[in-house]
């Protein structure tokens, strides 16, 4: 059975396990003290167009294991009490998260979605309507935005749409949270128009997600807000989130954002991906959202879908007619090539 479930089957780039079968007796400090985190959080800054930034125009970089943990410790230290985060219905702190962000005491306030995205039209519309609510002090009160890039269905946003909805963040006083599990994926997309340094510039926080990008776990959060940076470590530490030994996440990041890996092994997915849509729709099969990302979705007819089945792995993702079943086809960093043109030989012999 070849699997096409997820991008984090495999364990890590060999890169990453180099350097952490070199560095494996030394002594260091604990909990992100020590040198390895330090030098790659200047590889990130780097990367992110902040090099050479002093003072309280740098951001802060921390170190986090997996994306919920991310997500949850974000969120839950920006928003007060009485707030909740915005979000597409179909965001991973919505649907997959197992309430989370609930667990916290916030809400997290859901707007319709086909694509997974949101527009800076609904957010705006949203939030005047609960600021011109007679009731308003009944309600949750919008506290911040939260995105993925890329989203949960694979699509990304464009450098105008973010910027848009950055611009209206901005005039409302809210808070832009970008979730960047995959965010290497979307980088690395051929329709993509942002770079790295301008995800950085168009939100207030975000993270670049390192367990589905050649890690074996990890994220790196970067926080620009200096109203957002105070007694961050102590959030980290009281939600569980401070792994003693640190130095395993800074050395997994420098490893990725030493010449360039982390992008080029986003870029390998990608390309991957792309090579078995274009077959797919050379067949003439429909998808269920136009994802130019790591992450496709075909509909296929429930007896190609039954075949497909039994030689490989792959997301259920919904029946969207009494015949035809939606699914998810998820290259990786890590996706060999031959996996790939089996599964391509397959599409072209039916």
């Amino acid at each position: 059975m070849i699997k096409f479930d997820c991008d984090y089957l495999e364990g890590c780039h060999p890169k990453i396990l180099d350097l952490l079968a070199k560095t494996n007796f030394e002594q260091s400090d604990g909990y992100g003290c020590d040198k390895y985190c330090e030098k790659a959080k200047k590889l990130i800054l780097a990367s992110c167009g902040f090099a050479g930034k002093r003072g309280k125009n740098v951001p802060d970089v921390h170190f986090l294991v997996g994306g919920t943990q991310t997500n949850t410790t974000v969120i839950a230290s920006i928003l007060r009490p009485h707030q909740g985060v915005i979000a597409a219905v179909t965001g991973h702190i919505n649907v997959h998260e197992t309430g989370a962000i609930e667990s916290t005491g916030h809400k997290v306030l859901a707007l319709p979605s086909k694509d997974g995205k949101l527009t800076s039209e609904q957010v705006e519309k949203y939030v005047e309507s609960c600021e011109n609510d007679c009731n308003y002090e009944h309600i949750v009160q919008p506290g911040m935005v939260y995105i993925s890039f890329p989203t949960e269905n694979g699509t990304i946003y464009s450098k105008s749409e973010l910027s848009a909805i950055y611009g209206v963040c901005r005039k409302h006083g809210l808070p832009l949270f970008i979730d960047g599990a995959r965010l290497g994926y979307g980088l690395a997309a051929a329709e993509n128009d942002l770079t790295l340094p301008e995800i950085a510039s168009l939100c207030d926080v975000f993270y670049i997600g390192g367990t589905k990008i050649g890690a074996l776990f990890g994220e790196a959060v970067v926080i620009k807000d200096n109203a957002f940076k105070k007694d961050f470590r102590n959030i980290i530490k009281q939600r569980g989130g401070m792994l003693a030994k640190g130095r395993l996440l800074g050395i997994q990041f420098i490893a990725l954002f030493t010449d360039n890996l982390y992008f080029k092994l986003a870029r390998h997915a990608v390309v991957a991906a792309g090579k078995i849509k274009s077959v797919l729709e050379a067949k003439g099969i429909k998808f269920l959202f136009d994802s130019p990302t790591n992450q496709i979705f075909p509909v296929l007819p429930d007896e190609l879908y039954k075949k497909l089945s039994e030689r490989f792995s792959f997301a259920f993702w919904e029946k969207t007619d009494e015949r035809h079943t939606a699914v998810r086809i998820c290259t990786s960093w890590a996706t060999k090539d031959e996996d790939v043109e089996k599964l391509i030989d397959f599409f072209n012999r039916i």
